[in-house]
Parts: C-alpha cells; structure tokens; sequence
C-alpha cells in the first residue's frame, strides 16, 4: 500500500468514530431537548437536556432497587407476560430486551474462546458457556462479525473443540473489527547463527528439539 493510501486510512481510522460519536451525542441532545413535555416549561436547551438525563438516571436506579426485591420480580414476570401476549409487540419488547442484557452484562459471561470446524474446512471462533446439553455436548456460542448481539448457540462434542491462548478480549476484538483487528503475535526472538570452534553453525533450539544436526542440514560454514 503506498503512503498517501496508508495515511489516508489511518486518518479515518481516528477521524471517522469522532465524527460518528459526536453527530449521535448531538442528536441525542437536540432529540432530548426538544421533548414536549419540558420544551415548554424550561426556556434553556442545557438545562433541560440536564434535567432529563438526571430524571432518567434517578428512574433506572429506583427501577433496579425494585428489581432486587420480591415485588420487583412479580412486576417483571408480570411485564413480561403482558408484552407477550401482544403478537407484534413481543418480538420489539424481547429483541430489545436481550440486546440490552447482552451488551450489559454478555461479554462477562463469556469463557475462554475456541475453535471449531463448521463445514468445508472452514474454523470459526467459538466461545464456552459453561453448559451443557442433556446428551454431554458442549454448549457454545458462535457470534455474528461485527454484530456479537447475534449468532448461534450450538452443540459441539469436547472432542471436536480446539483449544486455543487467546483471551476473551482478543477473541472479540477480531470479531468486532470483522477480522481487521487481529494482532500479529510477537516472534520469539531473531534468528543469530553461533559458529563453534569447529567452524560450523550451531544448530537452533528447534533444531536441538527436533533431533537435527548441523551436518544433517549440510553444515553451512561461513565464507
């Protein structure tokens, strides 16, 4: 890639989640202040965005202390029977509701990655659940790129699962940039040719590992 492209990339890379992050903190400011129910009663645009966003985090902390009492869970399962008795509304109200509890608290539930084999040769990145099926299998969830609020949840044999070093965080970080944002992993180390006394190059610790000698390589010897 020549320099002119690399550069250009590079500056959207950094320029174009500012410009994204900005313009959607404006809409929220300009959707919120111009709410009807407070546009009329308080003349300052600031100040009501303020006023609401106080309001609201007041009612999300006073809806989760509710949560964690026994009334808070009757109100909930009640909520819930409701919306899904509605043929339409069901599938908006727990759409939303899963989005928000996976982008809340998913990726913690999430255990080491692995991969897996689906078809044709082809490896996917797999996380663990910690659960099983009823017949042994290894629960997995398989994530969609870049969206992880979707994919699959499937049913592996151990043995068809394939270990891996990675975390969690360099798992999604390459899901969540489509595969852009792998890491190269660090080279363990620059190759240096030891000549012994002999004249003839030592031989790597690999080659040590694997049996090989110097003379079985053809014992190259320095001009």
């Amino acid at each position: 890639m020549s320099t002119w492209k690399r550069d250009a990339a590079s500056g959207l890379v950094v320029l174009v989640p500012i410009i994204v992050t900005i313009w959607v903190v404006w809409w929220l400011f300009r959707f919120i202040a111009s709410l009807p129910l407070i546009e009329n009663q308080i003349g300052n645009p600031a100040l009501r965005v303020a006023l609401t966003i106080v309001i609201f985090a007041l009612l999300v902390l006073a809806v989760g202390y509710l949560m964690r009492t026994a009334l808070g869970s009757i109100v909930e399962a009640a909520i819930d029977d409701v919306m899904n008795q509605v043929p339409g509304l069901r599938v908006v109200y727990n759409a939303s509701k899963m989005a928000v509890e996976t982008a809340l608290t998913g990726t913690t539930e999430l255990q080491e990655p692995v991969k897996l084999y689906t078809w044709d040769g082809i490896r996917m990145t797999a996380f663990k659940t910690g659960r099983e099926a009823p017949d042994g299998r290894k629960l997995l969830f398989l994530p969609t790129a870049p969206n992880i609020t979707s994919g699959f949840v499937i049913e592996v044999e151990k043995e068809d699962l394939i270990e891996t070093d990675e975390t969690v965080e360099e798992a999604l970080t390459r899901i969540l940039s489509a595969g852009f944002g792998e890491r190269d992993r660090a080279e363990k180390g620059i190759p240096i040719d030891v000549i012994g006394d002999d004249g003839q190059r030592a031989p790597t610790a690999e080659e040590a590992v694997d049996g090989r000698s110097v003379a079985d390589r053809g014992g190259d010897r320095p001009d």
